[in-house]
């Protein structure tokens, strides 16, 4: 239902997750202003630089205000000292050191249970894409625009490790329960989307047995419950060239947690990069949003980072919002919010180093201003038609 304020936190994180995430926190105040829509905004520190001077991710008490919130938005984590990433300590807290920022991101996805990754693979009219160095229009808006749905609890990224005699093993946990829900929630997808209504299955079942699980309930579910969906299959390594060569023949993809973490950023290419990739990570009652591009350390503090993967993400969560309460403006502000940084990107005149070029660039602060501006005009426009 309908909410009179929506409760969201923000984690900053490490690296360029502050700036960008700065941006998308301005141009949400912006949106709650133009369509009348109340957020509660708390920002809590966190990831490497927090772990470095505390010896802890966070602030006791940061998980819970994560669990109380409407939604949750991460900027990056990822924190380097001298070059090298900050982990954790034996035992503080994990058994095992994690890169730190791991409670922000593995560890919400598991507790929150957000088990589906959804990453959308949209190139936009008037991106280019930098091949060899220099910019050109590789592939066409119209034909990139996919979504890649990743299994988001476990396969690879449980945080288990073991030792042998001669190394270390990390298995692949592939479960009933978390396949079935995630394979069903790609499917429904393809069903909202009214587009091709073809859901492909990416794995490498012909070499690791869990994945011959994940493809065998992913068959099942598709043939007994969704009879109106295509199903399609493709191992990951034929993918990876596939969906380069020809985007337009996908429409949603589902995928385990490795490979879809693989799939889902190889495609960022198509849509120009790592700087306008947004994901979701979302379960049935709360859901977590992040630019997927890392903390890019050596970008940070410069104000150069390229906003609008973290703009795009704020986007995905006013949508996801409005679907959850039925809030018709949320959905509406979602929409107008990607129509704006469409319209920044088409008219190419304040954009980031990597989608210009470092002669032409603007700021990362001035090109969350531009969306602001042309959020607003939009908005003004609508009202006024």
């Amino acid at each position: 239902m309908v909410k009179s304020a929506y409760n969201i936190v923000v984690l900053p994180g490490d690296g360029i997750g502050p700036e960008v995430i700065e941006c998308a926190v301005n141009v949400l105040k912006t949106t709650g202003r133009l369509f009348n829509i109340a957020f509660h905004i708390e920002s809590i520190p966190c990831g490497g630089h927090y772990y470095l001077q505390y010896e802890k991710e966070w602030p006791d008490g940061s998980f819970e205000k994560c669990q109380a919130a409407d939604a949750i938005l991460l900027g990056a984590v990822g924190h380097e000292v001298d070059g090298r990433p900050v982990f954790t300590k034996p035992g503080k807290p994990y058994p095992e050191p994690q890169l730190a920022g791991f409670a922000q991101v593995i560890g919400n996805r598991q507790k929150l249970d957000l088990y589906a990754n959804v990453r959308p693979i949209k190139l936009y009219p008037g991106v280019r894409h930098k091949i060899h160095g220099e910019f050109m229009q590789v592939w066409q808006p119209g034909k990139v625009d996919y979504v890649v749905v990743r299994e988001n609890t476990e396969d690879a990224y449980t945080g288990e490790s073991q030792t042998i005699a001669d190394g270390r093993i990390t298995p692949i946990r592939i479960t009933r329960r978390a396949t079935e829900r995630v394979v069903r929630f790609a499917f429904h997808l393809a069903r909202r989307r009214g587009k091709q209504k073809k859901v492909t299955c990416v794995d490498k079942s012909n070499i690791i047995g869990a994945h011959r699980y994940f493809r065998e309930i992913f068959r099942r579910i598709g043939e007994s419950e969704f009879p109106d969906i295509e199903l399609d299959y493709a191992y990951v390594d034929a993918f990876c060239q596939w969906q380069i060569r020809n985007p337009e023949w996908y429409d949603v993809v589902v995928a385990p947690n490795l490979v879809g973490d693989i799939i889902s950023d190889n495609g960022a290419t198509t849509q120009g990069g790592l700087g306008l990739a947004a994901g979701g990570n979302i379960g049935d009652e709360h859901a977590m949003f992040e630019p997927i591009h890392g903390s890019a350390p050596k970008h940070a503090g410069k104000d150069e980072a390229n906003p609008l993967a973290a703009i795009l993400a704020m986007h995905m969560m006013l949508d996801w919002l409005g679907a959850q309460h039925e809030d018709e403006r949320l959905q509406r502000a979602a929409q107008m919010v990607e129509a704006a940084v469409a319209a920044v990107l088409e008219e190419g005149e304040t954009l980031t180093y990597d989608l210009v070029g470092p002669e032409r660039a603007a700021k990362c602060s001035d090109v969350g201003r531009a969306v602001e501006t042309k959020l607003r005009h939009l908005v003004e426009r609508s009202a006024g038609s």
